[in-house]
């Protein structure tokens, strides 16, 4: 016989697992500390960020394995697991679960596993908050510089994040708050990314780099179509859709496969159904599947354009070959994730590989200012070539 459900909240647990976050976050803030003796408290609040954006980068990752592997139901309340604060605690309850459904959502490692994600949350969480605190001291000590109310949007957003990190248990995996919980982790990844870039640039007292209007203006479209992509790829993922089209260039033997693009696309419903409840049927998630392969190709072609006008004007090197590099990773691996049934690591590695497009194109525009365009460039150029001669 199953033992009976638990809560879907339970908060008895909570106070303990605030603890474990803190004791988590102990680790990086110690080290952040211990490597940046004697230098400025802006360089060690910028090394803060580096190290917080690493940190959340593996949280998102580790949030793909979660889903991936299916333990995102493994402790089937929230913020504990069967109001305990680690699957040690629900020993009985875990194993009962798993007696009745062996290869259900409740196991023993999918417990560990869902758990784990929520203490590496609660440690970014309290680096979040030390982050906010540090920058409003920085703050009051050159006011001129980065303003605090980044970090406190970024507090405000983590927090958002744990709601819907709530919300996608006790929903049961609902799709639509499942692909908002990912496009929060990019937003978050972002915001740390804007934060980090900027602090550098005042610790080192050095200026953005000055684009044309049209190439800046470009870089942003290119970070947006990535984020609409990276919610299409949730919205594969989310809705298991990933095997419907298993070869390429091809999907089910054409070009232009049998969809139903009103059904794939009605976000508001649960795992598996439709709004009143029926299945939901095969050319809804193949139309799914498809959009985001035909959006990857535009998005790849947006990239490779971006590189190209970057190197046209001799612009953030670094940045335009990480943009080449993720976009060759991002073709490989979801090539992978078709024709191979879907591996675990390919599957990882496509999410994090979007994630770190989202880095990038922030880290390109956080690093650089709409300068003059190439027509207003040009005489500006001969004037300074000849006062030098």
């Amino acid at each position: 016989m199953t033992s009976p459900a638990p809560p879907l909240y339970d908060l008895a647990p909570a106070l303990e697992l605030m603890a474990l976050g803190l004791l988590i976050a102990l680790l990086p803030l110690a080290w952040v500390w211990r490597k940046n003796r004697g230098r400025t408290p802006a360089a060690r609040l910028q090394a803060l960020l580096v190290l917080t954006l690493f940190l959340t980068f593996d949280l998102v990752l580790f949030g793909a394995f979660t889903r991936l592997t299916d333990s995102g139901l493994g402790c089937p309340d929230w913020p504990g697991c069967y109001g305990s604060a680690s699957p040690v605690g629900a020993r009985a309850e875990i194993s009962a679960a798993q007696a009745a459904m062996p290869t259900g959502p409740v196991t023993h490692g999918k417990a560990w596993i869902e758990m784990i994600h929520r203490y590496l949350a609660s440690s970014v969480g309290v680096l979040t908050i030390v982050i906010m605190l540090l920058a409003w001291r920085e703050h009051r000590r050159r006011p001129a510089g980065l303003s605090p109310w980044w970090s406190v949007a970024t507090f405000v957003w983590v927090c958002l994040q744990g709601a819907f990190g709530a919300l996608t248990v006790t929903m049961k995996l609902f799709p639509a708050i499942v692909t908002l919980h990912l496009l929060g982790g990019v937003v978050l990844l972002a915001l740390l990314c804007l934060q980090a870039v900027r602090m550098g640039q005042l610790v080192q007292a050095q200026a953005p780099v000055q684009l044309p209007h049209g190439l800046r203006r470009a870089l942003l479209a290119g970070a947006l179509l990535v984020v609409l992509q990276v919610l299409l790829g949730g919205w594969v993922s989310t809705n298991y859709a990933v095997l419907v089209c298993n070869t390429f260039p091809q999907c089910q033997g054409s070009w232009w496969p049998d969809m139903a693009l009103a059904e794939g696309f009605e976000l508001w419903r649960p795992l598996g159904q439709r709004a009143d409840g029926s299945p939901i049927s095969l050319p809804a998630l193949t139309a799914i599947h498809y959009m985001h392969r035909l959006f990857a190709y535009l998005v790849l072609a947006v990239l490779a354009a971006l590189a190209w006008a970057l190197a046209r004007a001799s612009a953030l090197p670094v940045q335009r070959r990480w943009l080449l590099g993720l976009g060759v990773a991002q073709l490989l691996t979801g090539l992978s994730n078709v024709v191979l049934d879907w591996p675990l690591a390919a599957a990882v590695l496509h999410t994090g590989g979007a994630a770190a497009l989202v880095v990038v194109l922030t880290w390109a525009l956080a690093a650089s200012r709409p300068g003059l365009s190439a027509v207003q460039a040009r005489p500006a150029v001969r004037a300074a070539q000849e006062l030098s001669a």
